[in-house]
């Protein structure tokens, strides 16, 4: 072979080192630094490393000496001795938890609580989303966030992914949508079980080799064809984590259990089986947890009963159903179903609290003057049997015409239930009065008209006498009038607005010329929040004011540490009231039975860890709701494209403008791209878009005329395009 060049070697050789030179400094940091991490226990001068990094002109070799020396002198290299240098990171480990996101802006979070730290997707060690890992901290460099790479997955988390099935002749993969994984899972033809192309699957990911573009999965269970209503509800369920089938052998263990009363059943209970006693529950609902018994007493005060499921007498602890119902802590409510916490068996059997039937339950029994003044209470387990189950509707009936069954007790009872409302707004209870949007489907599921569930003096005459109940329960433990300290408890709590936040929604307000105290001594702030909601009722800007006071408000949890619970104005508040679909109800029923008889104290440490799965339980069957709602919404309104509705800004981001819309309260988002008559930038301290030519503004709680333009069922994503722009 000669050992001369031809003209186009030459040529490109020539071009090659033009490309070198023109290599500017920060690129040349870049590749040097690259350098030092993959190989970081190696030690390096600044003519090796001018070789690695292809820099070999003298000039350069220079520049790459000054480089060096500049990240010896920020920390980012150690010159272990003059002229030579290492990575600057050995020794700086970290575990903690890796959030992987499908945008590859990946995330460690340190176990002792330090700031999340950066991890690109080339040193993330394929680590999926919630794994425990071991990463090492590079050290860092001036006017750059700090960065990490996972140098060993400590323990992998269960996780599943819902997605569509793609199936061609001899592979598969899983489309899914999930924010926290940008790749599809390709999944062999005998990992498939039965999937075919189209469905709606729950796949496990079973290997994800440094190598491979794609993690390898085998599908877990079909959900059914996407598209189809169950198969889509169950995705939801399953993208949350949460279950959609309830197990056999726990559903097989409730069926043994009995529902008949023995003599011993009655021991220490109140008989109130001939006292007038009903439910005031949602028309198709079938697990009644809450009964109200009512009786006129000899000087005109009344006896009011509020009576719960004994579900505790039933479910013992650590049964093969109690850990079951502790698991999901929660039953959850989708648009079109509900998967309940316990069996069907005690949820709409034994426990409901049915009409002629006679059922066990705990119970706080009052007494009330007519001014709602509370008299007496006691906390007591007793046996009932309800007169009558009436659906919210037609108990407003009732209290509206002062006509039908149990008519005289309706009436005291609405009289009574506002009284106690009056006193707790007087107090600083917040009146967060808000509607549901609810869709009426047809037999297969598909959304055909959307309505809005309000609250009225019905459903607030149950609501004030739970309250009661909850508030008395949580006193009778956590009030005391020595200075002894409370025994273990399970509170609901719910504490002080954020100050910051607070400020932000009062300089919102003031946009549509509202006034509102961001701070303030006792109920000054929680009454000029009320006196707010007062104002807007009616108006446009009602549903959007009324959301962006929710979220400046702490979210409510269940904990053993006794703060109070600042949107009730309580000082004590707990939940005993919903014993069949919450679980911490059925935490305070066991600890209620305990320290009636006496018992000491529990293990806090034990209880503070169940409040704190039974918060996060909450929220998660709380967004799985939110999604469901949103599906449904997208469904419904993917049958009105092109259609043109008024609505309201109800959010603005860097990606677009958020728009709800006042016919049925849908959302979609009007894209940033999509506004093409000028540069939109996003002002963040505004809540706004402004364009930078015309000066156009969009401005959070602005009106707004739209057109439906795409509705994406698949991401549950509804999109509109801006009619004044046409």
């Amino acid at each position: 072979m000669s050992k001369h060049k031809t003209k186009s070697e030459q040529i490109k050789a020539d071009s090659s080192r033009s490309k070198k030179r023109r290599m500017k400094k920060s690129q040349m940091a870049a590749a040097i630094i690259e350098v030092f991490r993959n190989e970081a226990r190696e030690i390096y001068n600044y003519k090796q490393i001018s070789r690695r990094i292809g820099s070999e002109a003298q000039v350069q070799k220079l520049m790459v000496a000054d480089i060096l020396a500049d990240m010896a002198t920020e920390g980012l290299l150690n010159e272990v001795e003059r002229g030579r240098y290492r990575f600057n990171n050995l020794g700086t480990m970290a575990d903690g938890i890796f959030q992987r996101r499908s945008n590859g802006k990946n995330i460690f979070v340190p176990n002792d609580g330090g700031s999340p730290i950066f991890i690109a997707e080339r040193n993330s060690k394929r680590a999926m989303d919630g794994d425990k890992v071991r990463v090492q901290i590079f050290a860092r460099r001036k006017r750059s966030e700090p960065e990490a790479e996972v140098t060993e997955i400590l323990e992998r988390v269960e996780r599943s992914f819902v997605g569509k099935l793609e199936v061609a002749k001899n592979y598969a993969f899983l489309i899914t949508e999930d924010k926290t994984l940008a790749n599809d899972i390709f999944i062999p033809k005998d990992k498939l079980h039965g999937g075919k192309n189209g469905d709606k699957a729950v796949v496990r990911i079973m290997d994800w080799h440094e190598d491979a573009k794609n993690p390898l999965g085998e599908v877990l269970d079909v959900l059914g064809q996407s598209g189809t209503n169950t198969a889509e509800m169950h995705a939801i369920l399953a993208e949350y984590g949460l279950p959609y089938k309830y197990p056999v052998a726990v559903e097989k263990a409730a069926s043994k259990i009995s529902d008949k009363i023995e003599a011993k059943d009655m021991e220490e209970r109140e008989d109130f089986r001939k006292v007038l006693t009903f439910t005031i529950d949602p028309a198709d609902a079938k697990d009644f947890d809450d009964a109200i018994s009512a009786r006129r007493l000899y000087d005109g005060s009344w006896e009011i009963g509020v009576h719960i499921a004994d579900v505790t007498h039933y479910v013992k602890p650590d049964t093969m159903i109690d850990r079951e119902a502790l698991e999901r802590a929660t039953s959850v409510y989708l648009v079109d179903r509900t998967i309940p916490m316990l069996p069907e068996r005690l949820c709409n059997e034994i426990c409901s609290l049915r009409p002629n039937e006679d059922k066990l339950c705990f119970a706080v029994i009052f007494v009330l003057d007519s001014n709602g003044g509370v008299k007496s209470s006691r906390i007591t387990r007793t046996a009932i049997r309800s007169d009558r189950r009436f659906s919210y509707e037609e108990a407003q009936t009732v209290i509206e015409t002062g006509e039908g069954d149990c008519c005289e007790e309706l009436a005291a009872l609405n009289g009574l239930a506002a009284k106690l409302r009056e006193a707790r707004f007087r107090n600083g209870a917040i009146n967060f009065d808000r509607y549901e949007v609810k869709f009426e489907t047809d037999d297969t599921g598909r959304p055909i008209s959307v309505y809005f569930k309000e609250s009225k003096e019905a459903n607030k005459l149950i609501e004030e006498f739970m309250l009661l109940a909850n508030k008395t329960v949580a006193e009778y433990v956590g009030k005391r009038s020595d200075k002894r300290q409370p025994k273990t408890f399970v509170y609901r709590i719910h504490d002080t607005p954020d100050p910051e936040k607070m400020e932000q929604f009062s300089l919102f307000v003031r946009r549509f010329g509202y006034k509102l105290k961001a701070d303030g001594a006792g109920a000054e702030v929680s009454k000029g929040i009320n006196k707010l909601l007062g104002a807007v009722k009616g108006r446009p800007e009602e549903n959007l004011i009324e959301t962006l006071a929710v979220r400046a408000m702490q979210k409510a949890r269940y904990s053993t540490l006794n703060v109070g619970h600042y949107g009730l104005a309580f000082d004590h508040y707990t939940h005993f009231t919903s014993p069949i679909r919450r679980y911490p109800d059925m935490m305070v029923h066991r600890l209620l039975e305990r320290y009636l008889k006496g018992g000491r104290s529990v293990l806090k440490e034990k209880y503070e860890e169940m409040c704190e799965h039974c918060s996060n339980m909450e929220q998660v069957a709380a967004g799985a709701e939110r999604s469901s709602i949103k599906y449904k919404q997208v469904e419904f309104m993917s049958e009105r494209l092109g259609m043109t509705f008024g609505g309201v800004i109800s959010g603005v981001n860097e990606w677009g403008i958020y728009v709800e819309l006042n016919e049925n309260k849908c959302e979609g988002l009007i894209p940033i791209r999509d506004l093409h008559d000028d540069f939109y930038e996003f002002d963040d301290k505004n809540y706004c878009l402004f364009g930078r030519r015309r000066h156009n503004i969009f401005r959070l709680g602005d009106p707004i005329k739209v057109r439906v333009a795409r509705a994406n069922l698949e991401r549950k994503q509804l999109d509109f395009a801006l009619v004044d722009s046409e």
